[in-house]
């Protein structure tokens, strides 16, 4: 009996994370309510409260169970072998923007730290995370940047560090522009012939 009452309290727990996650993307972490969440799940605001201190908490677990598409670039090609740091590097870019069109769940987590978050005190914690994302990813990107300059794939002027984060800029406006309006254009398509174009002009400095 008591395994049973854990099961469905977790059950519950992640129903409302479900019912949060798709209401946060839809109209926005601050124009949802507690109450917004608790009818969407189909539970009592009571039952928010047993699991989740307030909308901050709420929002910080959600968030934790989230995976990015950074993320899972990582986790989906962390075992490969690439010799090329400039190919490797474009693999990387890619692999972000197909998880970003192919996986919904991701795509929303993403949209909603990126676009539908105002970072108030209580939410603060979205900030965090994807200031910890973006640096990680600038320094994969410096590094796979330096190492194709050291390999005389770049020339020697190139700084790996403003190169680095250049391409996040053009990656991040990618996105954010995609996402205004899935229907504007194929990301992928566009997204590869920016990446080329991009590391085509680095090679020719």
């Amino acid at each position: 009996m008591v395994r049973r009452t854990k099961e469905e309290a977790a059950a519950t727990r992640d129903s409302i994370l479900d019912a949060a996650e798709i209401l946060f993307a839809k109209q926005g972490v601050s124009r949802t309510t507690l109450q917004h969440i608790a009818t969407a799940a189909g539970v009592t605001r009571g039952a928010i409260y047993w699991h989740f201190v307030d909308k901050g908490a709420l929002f910080s677990a959600m968030m934790d169970r989230a995976t990015m598409p950074m993320d899972t670039a990582i986790q989906q090609l962390g075992e490969r072998q690439v010799a090329d740091p400039l190919q490797r590097l474009r693999d990387e870019l890619m692999a972000v923007l197909h998880i970003v069109v192919n996986d919904e769940k991701a795509r929303r987590v993403f949209e909603i730290a990126t676009l539908k978050t105002e970072f108030t005190e209580d939410v603060d914690s979205a900030r965090v995370r994807k200031r910890e994302a973006v640096a990680e990813w600038r320094a994969r990107m410096e590094a796979n940047l330096a190492e194709a300059r050291g390999k005389g794939q770049l020339p020697a002027g190139v700084d790996p560090h403003n190169a680095a984060t250049c391409m996040w800029v053009i990656i991040d406006g990618l996105l954010r522009n995609w996402l205004f309006d899935l229907e504007s254009f194929d990301l992928m398509a566009l997204g590869g012939e920016v990446i080329d174009t991009f590391l085509a002009g680095l090679k020719v400095r």
